[in-house]
């Protein structure tokens, strides 16, 4: 047994996985998650492993050094900012960060993937292992499309994934065209003047008028998923003054999530309440800035790629629905999608799975051989 085999024997996606989870590292903080990766394609028998590609990125390159199509995968590395409740022995290891959105189990699906792909090498064409950093802050696939290296690298195709709690475990699920929504986040200050609570007449509190754009704000909302001019307003955080008694408060702010199945919808609405924050501050001599955050363009799936999709599902004998709606979360995939045809499927976590983003989710071990399988399924109908 040479060194390779050995080493494709020895690695454990699962205990990838694991051991992602139990070490998380924020958006734009995945060193040790990128050197761990790195280490792991180079010993899988990668022919070029970059690191730092969008500052904290892998990039790792299986070349069969003749022509042909040149494939991407692509995974996520980073955590969220959410304190883990669960009691299994990977859990976090890092206080109030936590694999949450399972990035891990996306991780470790391409460790799988590289497993296949070093047992049984490409005759023809490359195949590129993409893990990004930063999708949750939606900066990460643009730091990778900016990275000076990513022209050598680009494919002619790319695929991701994402696991879906509430879903049969396993199920893929996809759709041609726009796949998730637009997404974008809204940072709303107001700034007034502090005066003693005792003399609230003194200064300028902001409380009435975060009530009010608190109130009028939702009012834009048409959660109706069949309609076209979908709009959903999630408030993510109101903040007044300090816990400061003698104070009459001088700063507030709001915070919300907007996503829209339409671009032109969600950049009417944000011009919208862009206005009423500036009427209704104006109006009661306080100052407003409305700032927006964490863009996500929709992902945008190409017919061929999605059909080869279907098709890995159905060779695999794995259920496969073809979604009505976009999805309603953002995902910065879709950045690639505007540049390289490709395509994002989900797979079912399970309908007993905790839902993404809450302190008891974990990502289901039994998704790592599924979406490994799916994937090179993929791959092998590509390259043909």
């Amino acid at each position: 047994m040479n060194k390779l085999e050995k080493n494709v024997e020895v690695i454990d996606p699962v205990a990838v996985r694991r051991k992602i989870h139990a070490y998380p590292e924020l958006s734009g903080e995945e060193i040790q998650t990128g050197t761990y990766i790195a280490e792991l394609m180079t010993k899988l028998g990668a022919d070029s492993v970059f690191q730092n590609v969008g500052k904290t990125g892998v990039a790792a390159i299986f070349d069969s050094g003749n022509p042909g199509r040149t494939v991407m995968f692509r995974a996520e590395l980073d955590a969220l900012p959410i304190e883990e409740q669960n009691s299994f022995d990977h859990k976090s290891q890092k206080q109030g960060v936590s694999h949450k959105c399972g990035h891990d189990g996306h991780s470790a699906i391409l460790v799988a993937l590289a497993k296949y792909i070093a047992s049984a090498r490409p005759t023809k064409g490359k195949v590129i292992l993409l893990f990004q950093p930063a999708e949750e802050t939606g900066e990460g696939a643009q730091w990778m499309l900016n990275d000076p290296i990513f022209p050598s690298i680009t494919p002619d195709v790319v695929y991701t994934l994402h696991n879906i709690p509430g879903k049969t475990l396993g199920e893929i699920s996809t759709k041609p065209g726009q796949f998730t929504s637009y997404v974008i986040s809204a940072d709303i200050q107001i700034y007034g003047t502090e005066s003693h609570a005792s003399e609230p007449s003194k200064g300028t509190n902001p409380y009435y008028i975060l009530i009010e754009l608190a109130r009028q704000i939702i009012m834009f909302s048409n959660d109706m998923e069949e309609s076209e001019d979908y709009i959903l307003i999630t408030p993510i955080h109101l903040s007044l003054g300090a816990k400061d008694y003698g104070i009459s408060p001088g700063k507030g702010e709001l915070h919300y999530t907007i996503r829209a199945w339409s671009k032109e919808i969600l950049e009417d609405v944000c011009n919208k309440i862009e206005d009423l924050v500036t009427d209704i501050s104006s109006r009661d001599n306080l100052t407003a800035k409305v700032n927006w955050i964490h863009p996500f363009d929709a992902v945008m799936n190409n017919n061929d790629a999605v059909e080869n999709i279907r098709k890995a599902a159905r060779d695999l004998d794995i259920p496969f629905t073809t979604l009505e709606h976009p999805n309603k979360w953002g995902e910065d995939f879709g950045l690639f999608t505007q540049v390289i045809p490709g395509a994002m499927f989900c797979i079912g976590a399970g309908e007993n799975c905790p839902p993404l983003h809450s302190k008891t989710y974990d990502f289901p071990d039994e998704l790592i051989d599924i979406g490994s399988n799916v994937f090179f399924r993929i791959l092998e109908s590509e390259l043909k």
